[in-house]
């Protein structure tokens, strides 16, 4: 028997085909038409991307900025260590100690701060007057505090200034 015949004999035999007609005007009522699905609702709109690039290139843009703040922070604590055994002074010694932790909190705190300064929208201005600020500040604080003299104790506002302005820099 071939494949021609065996269609024959089971498809389109009287019977078969008299069954299917019966079957689709009975039940072709009771069998739901298949309902078309409504096509999909239209992707919500995404926000703008604020930054499009990654933040370690934004911090790489920047770099020489975190050098000069991986320095100041290594000077901070070795300049910190060497404050803890010092010899200060004879005349006032308790308050030259208070004077170079001081000068060394702002030294840490803002070498920390000059790590954020590739993330401004101004990076040169802030760094810059961070910078500064530190060297002016800190830098007449250690000093005094480690020779008692005071003729560079003038620029300690002055650096005061810059470190404010270089805080204020990085807002706008």
């Amino acid at each position: 028997m071939s494949w021609q015949d065996y269609f024959s004999v089971v498809v389109q035999n009287p019977v078969v085909s008299g069954t299917w007609e019966y079957m689709k005007i009975v039940g072709g009522s009771m069998i739901p038409k298949r309902k078309e699905l409504p096509p999909p609702p239209p992707p919500a709109p995404q926000p703008p991307a604020i930054c499009t690039l990654p933040i370690w290139k934004h911090a790489y843009s920047g770099s020489s900025f975190v050098r000069l703040a991986g320095l100041f922070g290594a000077s901070a604590v070795a300049l910190g260590a060497y404050g803890a055994h010092a010899i200060y002074p004879k005349e006032s010694r308790e308050e030259l100690k208070k004077i170079y932790e001081t000068a060394n909190r702002y030294h840490f705190l803002h070498s920390l701060a000059l790590l954020s300064v590739p993330l401004c929208r101004w990076p040169r201005t802030s760094g810059t007057f961070l910078t500064l600020g530190m060297v002016l500040f800190c830098g007449t604080c250690y000093y005094h505090a480690l020779t008692g003299k005071s003729e560079l104790r003038w620029l300690t506002p002055v650096g005061g200034t810059f470190l404010i302005v270089g805080w204020l820099a990085m807002i706008l």
